[in-house]
Parts: structure tokens; sequence; C-alpha cells
């Protein structure tokens, strides 16, 4: 974002507004800790701002500061249709195409407010006239951190600001072991705790509070691990009996993907999750070095996101698409083997 727009949206944040805070379907940390960080840092400048999320999101999200203010469009279409009628502006974090937001597309496609992206994903589109746009970036919630400092206001980051700010670059780095973490991010990182988060309850929070069924569901997991060596490959496979089985709730699956990377020898890991609900099979992928799981996700199964992490979909049953799966590995042995 340069110098002007900085400008344009400082004249804009000059005078209380009706804003609207909006991230993608079955959102995650990072896209939890941004929105509720930014919602903060509005509200404490005067301004009237809401988070919208298309969905709920899983249980260990569910501590964060604010989080009970949080409209979720499934349950309450109503009330979050009136609040984006009536916004001045919307913000669209740790997304770049209004697809992303599931049910909320279509309205949010109608609206005549002023949108303001702030997100890092790659091949963003161009709804919003307003674009905070950057690949290299740990996370939105390091790019809310930079957003706040470019409008000078590093000084207005609460303990709850530091708090969400701190939960989406933690788990959007893999707690900081990604390529995309920075000593720019550590700097970060650093004047979160200054500002009063508490690093250790926080990875306690997101990370050491298990149920049994989850655990028993890694088990699963586990024993349906395949490894496919001569393409230094691993998959995990879980159906929907399997998830039914073991009480699923949303986020329990949460990290299982790099249960595969982080075996000796893998460079590329992805989990298939069967969803009858949403009659897909839901895809995490992620790799290690030059491997690209955005161009791959892209070009085999409708998604994307970033080089070593990314999301996709398949429509075809969960043994079909594995079988689509392996059936394109050949074409990479090269480029995994490297």
């Amino acid at each position: 974002m340069d110098t002007s727009d900085t400008n344009k949206i400082k004249e804009l944040l000059s005078t209380a507004k009706n804003i609207v805070i909006t991230t993608h379907k079955n959102p995650d940390g990072d896209a939890i800790g941004s929105s509720l960080a930014l919602s903060h840092y509005l509200n404490s400048i005067g301004h009237s701002a809401t988070v919208i999320t298309p969905n709920d999101y899983p249980e260990f999200l569910k501590w964060i500061p604010g989080e009970s203010s949080i409209v979720k469009y499934d349950s309450s279409v109503k009330t979050a249709n009136i609040m984006i009628d009536n916004a001045d502006l919307i913000f669209t974090l740790d997304f770049n195409h209004l697809s992303r937001s599931g049910d909320l597309e279509t309205i949010l496609e109608k609206a005549k407010s002023t949108f303001i992206m702030i997100d890092h994903h790659q091949q963003p589109d161009t709804y919003a006239k307003y674009m905070y746009s950057d690949t290299g970036m740990s996370s939105t919630c390091q790019m809310v951190y930079h957003f706040i400092e470019k409008l000078n206001d590093l000084d207005k980051i609460t303990p709850e600001i530091a708090t969400c700010i701190y939960v989406g670059i933690m788990t959007d780095t893999g707690s900081f072991r990604f390529r995309s973490t920075t000593s720019t991010t550590h700097k970060v990182i650093a004047d979160l705790i200054d500002h009063g988060a508490d690093n250790t309850q926080i990875h306690e929070k997101i990370y050491d509070t298990n149920t049994l069924s989850r655990i028993q569901l890694k088990g699963i997991a586990l024993n349906n691990l395949k490894v496919l060596p001569e393409y230094k490959t691993a998959y995990i496979t879980i159906s929907q009996k399997e998830l039914d089985q073991n009480s699923f709730k949303k986020g329990d699956t949460e990290g299982f993907v790099n249960i595969g990377l982080s075996i000796e020898g893998i460079k590329f890991a992805l989990i298939f999750i069967e969803n009858k609900g949403d009659a897909i099979i839901k895809i995490s992928l992620r790799s290690k070095g030059d491997f690209s799981v955005n161009d791959f996700s892209r070009n085999h199964f409708e998604g994307g996101g970033h080089h070593n992490a990314a999301g996709g979909r398949s429509y075809l049953s969960l043994n079909d698409t594995v079988e689509k799966f392996i059936s394109i590995l050949p074409s990479y042995k090269n480029a995994l083997n490297q």
C-alpha cells in the first residue's frame, strides 16, 4: 500500500464510520486474530466496527479477546445483512477473492461500501478500492500490525490487540518455523509481547488444549497415513464415517497435515478429509523447499494459498480423489526429487 493510499485511508478514518470487517469461510487463527485486532483498533479511535464471519470456527479460537462480539453469518443472516447494507467501509481480511467468503459473497458483491483489502495470498482480485496485498508477509495479522504502523498508531496497541495479532502470526507461521517468518516478524512479535501479549498463555490455549475425541481422531489419521517414497510424499485420508465416530468438531483436524511433513525425507504432505455436508473432499497441502503447493492446488484441486501451504477441494469421492492425486504425481517426480 503506497503513501497515497495510506493518506486516503487516514482521511476516510478521520471521521466516525460504520465499519464491517469480514474474512474467509471456515476462519482460522489468522482470520479471526486479524479481524478482531482491527476491530479493537478501529473501535478505539471512534468507529463502530463489527466482525462478521461467514460461519463458525474452531473452539480453540473462542477465547480470543472480543470473540463473543463476532456475528456469524450462517446463524445471523438478517442482522449481518443490515450491518453490511449500512456500512460505510468494509475491510476484507485474509482473503483476496469474494468467492472465498462463502454465503457472504452475494451480499458483498452488491454492497455499495468502500472496500479495503488486507491480505497476503497470491493472485488478488480487484474488487477493493484500496488494496494492501503482500504475498511475502507471514500472515494477515502481521499486515494488520503494519497497517496500524502506517497510520502512526502503534502506541494504541493494547494487550487485547497484541494478543489477537500474536495468535494469527503464530498459527500462520507454524509457530514461527515457516519460510515467511522473517527477522521483521520476530521484531513485531517482540513488540507485541512488550504491549502485553502473553506468549506462553497464547500457545497453551491454541496448542495444548485437546479433547479425548481429538486425540483419538489423531490416532485414526496416523493409522491412515501413507508414504510414497519415490515422490517424497505422504498423505492422510479421513472419511466422514471416521469423523462421526470420533465426535468431530470444527478444528479437530487442525495441524494433522503436518504429521506427514515431519517424516524424514518427505517434501510434500496432504490430508484429504471427506465432508458429506458440503459434498466435497477438503484438501490441505504442505511442502518444504521450492515445491509450490499453491501451484499444485490451483492446477488440480480448485485451490491455492501460499508457496508451502495451500488448500483445495475435490467433488469426487474420497477414493477417486486419492486416485486422481496419485495419477498426477508422476508429472511432478523430478520436481519432488530435486
